[in-house]
């Protein structure tokens, strides 16, 4: 995906770009990249590629993240030929955590807090249970 702002601007909140954001994004990338227009096959490939872009965005070895498809090769191969071209987008998916971290370091919670805190609200949020807004 191509944006008007770096992720520098994103960390550092000099851009309004969040979750909710990303994720509707790469939704639409994904939609327009796909062959099919099974509404079911979008939403499994756009989870997998989500996953993949969040794995790598919080440091997750590629070949950890790789090794639960182990029984799919064909998946396997879909995410090695996928993973050189989503460097844009795993940045930037890793700035909107960081910055979700940040906010929370900065309403005075500590950081290891911080870090589990945001992690819960992204769990509860991909899982469809949290509104997409920010929170602090």
């Amino acid at each position: 995906m191509q944006w008007e702002f770096s992720v520098e601007d994103v960390v550092k909140a000099r851009a309004e770009y969040g979750l909710a954001d990303f994720r509707r994004d790469l939704a639409e990338e994904v939609r327009s990249n796909l062959l099919s227009t099974d509404e079911a096959q979008h939403t499994r490939s756009f989870n997998l590629i989500y996953d993949m872009c969040y794995a790598l965005a919080t440091d997750k070895p590629f070949d950890d993240f790789l090794a639960a498809f182990a029984y799919d090769p064909p998946t396997c191969q879909f995410l090695s030929e996928l993973k050189p071209h989503m460097d844009d987008n795993v940045a930037m998916l890793g700035a909107i955590l960081q910055r979700l971290i940040m906010d929370r370091v900065e309403a005075h919670m500590p950081l290891e807090h911080a870090v589990q805190d945001a992690a819960r609200w992204h769990a509860s949020v991909v899982a469809g249970q949290q509104p997409l807004a920010r929170s602090a």
